[in-house]
This record gives C-alpha cells, structure tokens and sequence, in this order.
C-alpha cells in the first residue's frame, strides 16, 4: 500500500496539514486553535465517508442518475449517492494518493493522473494543485490538463468550526449571492436559477446559521473584488474566502456523524461544521443553462480559491 505523506504549512500565527491523500487539509490552526474537522490518522483519510478536507473531482458535487452524455456518447458513472453521482465516485480525487512536492513552509504540490475510464469519465487528465500560505491565506491553485474534451468540476471540501469546538450554530454568514439553484428532495438542481430573497439561502447580509436551518445547496456568486463569502465565530474569529468560480456549495454538515477516531477540532455530527466549496454548477454536465464544464487540451481546468481566518 502506498505511504500516506504530510507536509505542515506555517505563516506567523497559522498553521496548515496537508496529506497526500486526497490532497486534504487534516488540520488547520490560528494561534493555536484548530479551525477546521477532521480525523486523528492520516491513514483514516483513506476511507473518508465525509470527503473531510479533500479536493473532490473529476467532478464534484452530483451528476443526476450517474450518466452524461457527450458527442453522442453516453457516459456511466458510479452511482455512489444512488441513484446519483457525488464527488467524482467512491475512487475519484478525494481517495487517491497524490504525490506531493514541498516547498518550505508556505507551499506545496499536489499531482495525480487520472487515466483514461478512471471513474468512468472519458480521457486522460494530469491534475495539479499547489497550495500556498501567506498573511494568513490559504490558497488553491487547481489544474486539470486532459488529453481530450472531459468534463472537470473540482472543489475543496473543509469542514469549518472557527470556535473549535461545539457547532457552527452561533456562526454568522454573509455571501455575495442574489440568486441560487434550488434542488429537488434528491439534492440534485432542478435545472433553474431563482432569486434567494425569501428563502434560507439569502446571506447577502450577515446571518446567524442556527436561525436557518439544515443547507446543502449551491448559491450563484456576483462579481465583485470583495470576498465572495465570510463568516464570524461568536468570539470574531473571522473566515473570508475568494475564488473565481461562479458556484459556492453551502453544507450545514447535516449528515455528519463520528465514524472515524476525531482529529483536534469540534467533535463530528450534525451541524459541527460549514463546508463552503467553491465550485461551477452541479450537474451542469446535464444542464446547458449552467454553463459548460466541458475542459480540453486547447481549453484546461484552471481555479484559484483562497481562503483567510484570523
């Protein structure tokens, strides 16, 4: 079996674990409280079941009923959240082993070679992301090069407890979002884009979670050189986040239980953290109107997603 490898990112009064499996952040600490969940081994990472601080793909987030279709082919994909697809399937990005290249204490590489029918998904693709930490932020630089046209959606997946303890229920949100994608009961979009006025999903101005209720849902980002997301622990501790995809993933952790020896941080179970994930539309791959996910040798998969607390 191959090794599992670490690599500590450090910058003043932050701190930040990244393993090689899953290109997942294990820990993350700001003046020596831990601001994120997870778990106590790092061989626990490579059974995972919450996608805790991994990078998801081929592609994250749901395809309805496990399938797309691209130049008149039909693609199968694992239905790991049946009848769904979710997160690239049970051996996508998430559960692999990446190789990792440090550079010091402010960055790292992660690559992985996603083969030809890995997961079902058409074409080679050459992934790579370098994490970077600097005045606090932790950035991701994600790259996916395919050998021919593919669909790529990738998104970091952290679980977020700024007290480091308890649940994000005191946690206030704010996210610069008029409009979102409503889901049907099987969490997968219906297909339209509707104003937030009016439903839980309206943080266009500071709003304290535990007044809203259960969230997993993708909201529309407006353009804007502010922060497209930020959220405030009851003591100030202040999380704000950056990214240039037009979709945020909201996840209340609403199944989240203890299945896997806890790492420092709140103890896991509903509502223990707030997963943010930058990302493009789910299931955009069936939906014209979402915007085209569709990646190529000439056209690569290309984000950048930052993230500050203090």
């Amino acid at each position: 079996m191959d090794q599992i490898t670490s690599h500590v990112l450090r910058d003043a009064e932050t701190e930040v674990t990244v393993l090689s499996m899953g290109c997942a952040v294990m820990d993350w600490r700001v003046r020596g409280r831990p601001v994120v969940l997870g778990y106590a081994e790092p061989e626990h990472y490579r059974m995972n079941p919450a996608s805790m601080g991994v990078i998801c793909g081929r592609v994250a987030n749901r395809i309805a009923n496990a399938q797309f279709t691209l130049n008149g082919t039909t693609y199968a994909l694992p239905a790991n959240a049946a009848p769904h697809h979710l997160h690239g399937g049970p051996g996508g990005l998430g559960w692999r082993n990446w190789q990792m290249s440090p550079d010091g204490t402010r960055a790292v590489e992660c690559r992985l070679v996603s083969e030809d029918g890995d997961q079902g998904y058409p074409g080679r693709v050459a992934f790579r992301v370098l994490l970077s930490l600097k005045g606090g932020r932790l950035t991701w630089e994600m790259e996916g090069r395919p050998e021919r046209v593919t669909p790529i959606n990738l998104a970091q997946h952290l679980y977020f407890n700024l007290a480091g303890q308890g649940t994000v229920a005191d946690h206030h949100l704010r996210v610069a979002a008029d409009r979102y994608t409503p889901n049907g009961p099987d969490l997968v979009p219906l297909g339209r884009i509707d104003p937030v006025e009016g439903t839980a999903y309206d943080f266009r101005t500071l709003r304290r979670l535990g007044e809203v209720g259960a969230l997993d849902g993708n909201v529309v980002l407006t353009s804007g050189g502010g922060p497209a997301a930020e959220v405030v622990a009851p003591d100030g501790m202040r999380l704000r986040l950056w990214t240039d995809r037009p979709g945020l993933q909201i996840y209340t952790s609403n199944s989240l239980r203890r299945s896997l020896s806890e790492g420092p941080g709140a103890a896991h179970g509903r509502f223990a953290g707030l997963c943010l994930e930058a990302q493009d539309f789910p299931n955009a791959v069936n939906v014209p109107a979402f915007g085209s996910i569709l990646c190529s040798p000439d056209a690569p998969y290309r984000q950048v997603t930052s993230i500050g607390i203090g």
